[in-house]
């Protein structure tokens, strides 16, 4: 079974919970930026949150994710779309750090001090940004303080990434459990306790149970309905066109400086890490079109 979002409501409506296995976006991600253990754990958790409130959002609109830290390694940047796309960047794809309990610390690799910026994008370039200061680093208990903070929803963000010992992804999970108005004390705290006592997302998935299973199991004694289902997939907007857009926006005279390299130069996306390859000739063409403008 390929990568999949579920999603489930209770039939009193005051609750929705959301799941996912995004193993495979997360495997191509970490692959495309060649990283370390640390930041395949870190990458493979702002990939899962975003996929996560990506599916809070309409069809062709998107969230974007920028974890800004002073740890090692550096600023993180996610985005994914209702659709079930999502893409991501980290700018030290080697940094490393000892274990902390024998987990990797994640927290530290981002650094506590810093912020978080969820940027919604809803259509018609219309972009909607908050940030906040990170609250632990840990990812999901950042974008779930953001969630209640921001947008006055209470809201619980599991976030789960499980490598094998060569450092490479076995499984990425993710679950965010929404309280909707008027709220239901009892079965908050209900569902509070049973995400407490749920096992490792990623080893759920390992034994063969579904993003629907999960849910099941926290919703349990809860009348609920499965809504719909979502399937997942890496994928980069990058193109031609937009590189071409990129080296016009950096005028005359850096257009000039790159003619001057032999050979044409080299454009590469900083997300998926696909290269675009602009020869004299088409820079000579940039050069006109930007005298134009």
């Amino acid at each position: 079974m390929g990568d999949i979002l579920e999603r489930i409501i209770t039939q009193s409506g005051d609750f929705f919970g959301i799941c996912c296995d995004a193993t495979e976006l997360v495997n191509e991600a970490c692959r495309k930026h060649d990283v370390g253990p640390l930041a395949a754990t870190a990458l493979g958790r702002s990939l899962t949150g975003a996929v996560l409130l990506a599916a809070l959002l309409k069809n062709n609109q998107s969230v974007q994710l920028k974890f800004e830290g002073n740890g090692p390694l550096g600023k993180i940047i996610t985005e994914a779309g209702a659709e079930g796309w999502a893409r991501g960047y980290i700018a030290n794809p080697h940094a490393d750090l000892p274990l902390k309990n024998n987990v990797i610390d994640v927290a530290a690799g981002i650094g506590r001090a810093g912020f978080l910026t969820v940027t919604k994008n809803i259509g018609d370039n219309r972009k909607y940004p908050g940030t906040i200061q990170l609250y632990t680093s840990e990812i999901g208990e950042d974008l779930a303080y953001y969630l209640t903070v921001s947008e006055q929803t209470p809201s619980a963000i599991a976030l789960s990434i499980k490598l094998s010992r060569k450092g490479t992804v076995v499984k990425a999970a993710g679950l965010l459990v929404q309280s909707l108005p008027p709220a239901n004390e009892q079965n908050l705290l209900l569902i509070e306790k049973r995400i407490k006592k749920l096992s490792s997302l990623a080893d759920l998935l390992k034994t063969g149970k579904s993003p629907g299973d999960i849910l099941a199991m926290l919703f349990a004694d809860i009348p609920h309905k499965i809504t719909a289902a979502t399937p997942l997939r890496f994928s980069c907007s990058c193109s031609l066109e937009k590189m071409e857009k990129a080296l016009l926006s950096l005028g005359r005279e850096d257009l000039n400086q790159l003619l001057k390299q032999e050979g044409g130069t080299e454009v590469r996306c900083e997300f998926c890490r696909d290269s675009y390859r602009f020869d004299r000739k088409k820079l000579e063409t940039l050069l006109v079109l930007s005298q134009a403008h």
